[in-house]
Order: C-alpha cells, then structure tokens, then sequence
C-alpha cells in the first residue's frame, strides 16, 4: 500500500480547516491543521509535509508571507503550495500561478472534486518530477 500523504492547511477559519480534513481524510489523506501565519510556518517546519493548503488573507502574517518564507528555507522550499483564497480575481491568480510560482490556486467556494483534484494533479506532477 502507497504511504499516506501529510497535508498541512493554514488557515484562519477553524470552519475551513474541517471541511478540507473531511473531504480530503475521506480520500485517504492525512490532514493536519494550522491556525494563522506563524502557527502554519511552525507546522510546516516540523511536520514537513508532502504539501501544503495556504490561505492566503489571514491577520497577522498574510499568506504571501508565509508563501515567501517557506521558498526562502532550503529545507522546505521544495514543498508544493496550493494557494486557497476567497479573492479570484485574474490578476492575482495569474501572479499567484505565473509570477510566484505556486503550484495551483483554488478560489473559495470550491467544491470536494476541485479540491480533491487540484490535490491530485500538483502530488502526481511532484511525484514525476522526482522520477
């Protein structure tokens, strides 16, 4: 049997935090949560997990920030970031995708299969990269 993949999910809504551990446990996954910018910069430190669901308005350290500081460690720059935000404007998914470089960019309200398959596509395209 293939090993579990760790997510970690930064977020400052509790709310969102337990929707995304239900859908995505439900897939076989192991969801770890975070609350706010300096706990999920904590997280990923620790937990080092196969990726990562970062919200990206949060008080405190915004998303970004988080985003700029895990590119900037060496020892956890290499783990992918979906960014997950409730602003969808073009503009800030095309320099979120295009200009930042994560790895994908889910706009709130999504759905289970947008979830689930934005998961998929950035773990399989981690997964032929190392090959």
């Amino acid at each position: 049997m293939a090993e579990r993949k760790r997510l970690l999910c930064i977020e400052d809504e509790i709310e969102m935090v337990e929707l995304i551990k239900l859908v995505l446990e439900k897939e076989g996954y192991e969801v770890i949560g975070a609350m706010g910018g300096l706990e999920g910069l904590e997280a990923v430190r620790r937990e080092k997990p196969d990726l990562i669901l970062l919200d990206i308005m949060m008080p405190g350290i915004n998303g970004w920030d988080v985003y700029y500081r895990i590119k900037e460690d060496e020892e956890i720059c290499d783990i992918p970031v979906i960014v997950v935000t409730a602003r969808s404007q073009d503009f800030e998914r095309i320099l979120g995708l295009y200009y930042a470089g994560v790895d994908d960019y889910l706009v709130k309200p999504f759905g289970p299969r947008e979830l689930l398959h934005s998961v998929e596509k950035v773990l399989s395209r981690r997964e032929k990269e190392a090959r």
